[in-house]
């Protein structure tokens, strides 16, 4: 990776690069964290000598995708701080969250394991996304949207356990069935007993998945 951000890859080896990636992003995403180096190359349509110059370990390909998803995640946190209704905002990127457990089971797994040791890259994003979360997080509460008695931790934990939930599941006829029940933990009490579907609907627009 150092060798990389001194020296620009040719347009070539760039896209060999993409296609590394985008291949690992899906077969993690659908199959977790487990598939061979040598099946991400077939389908990524290169040799395995491609995968290993790019990434010389599989260690190293797994922390350029989470990279790649704390970014992503990072740049929704930051729209959602943009957004002047604070407590929608708020939801809506939790919705996004657990809605994806389903389908992602590299996300499952990496926020189980965060309490291993991480590239410095990895790291660095890690923290931006932890301090841009809080200020969501923050801004949702000042809004009386989140109880005031929760902590950015807690809000993790609870999502974490969404997510695991989410992954044992084979099939789920109710779309939001989990975002409505971390809505739930996370509403002021003096919210619960109302539909949990209406904050829902104020959280997602209509005919938007939550996934994006």
């Amino acid at each position: 990776m150092t060798t990389e951000r001194q020296r620009p890859l040719r347009a070539d080896a760039r896209r060999n690069r993409e296609r590394i990636l985008e291949a690992a992003r899906t077969a993690f995403a659908s199959e977790g964290l487990a598939v061979p180096l040598d099946e991400i190359a077939h389908r990524a349509g290169v040799g395995p000598g491609t995968v290993h110059r790019h990434f010389p370990s599989k260690e190293a390909l797994i922390e350029a995708v989470a990279c790649e998803h704390l970014e992503r995640l990072t740049l929704d946190v930051r729209a959602a701080l943009a957004d002047p209704d604070a407590g929608p905002a708020f939801f809506a990127f939790l919705a996004r969250m657990t809605a994806e457990a389903d389908t992602k089971q590299d996300l499952t797994e990496a926020v189980a394991s965060t309490g291993g040791p991480m590239g410095a890259e990895a790291e660095e994003r890690a923290a931006q996304l932890r301090e841009q979360f809080g200020s969501l997080l923050a801004r949702a509460q000042q809004a009386g949207a989140v109880r005031d008695d929760v902590d950015a931790a807690d809000v993790q934990a609870i999502v974490v356990a969404a997510l695991s939930a989410g992954r044992r599941r084979s099939t789920d006829e109710r779309p939001g069935r989990l975002a409505e029940i971390v809505f739930d933990c996370l509403l002021p009490r003096r919210l619960h007993g109302r539909p949990r579907r209406a904050e829902l609907s104020r959280a997602i627009p209509p005919g938007r998945s939550p996934v994006g």
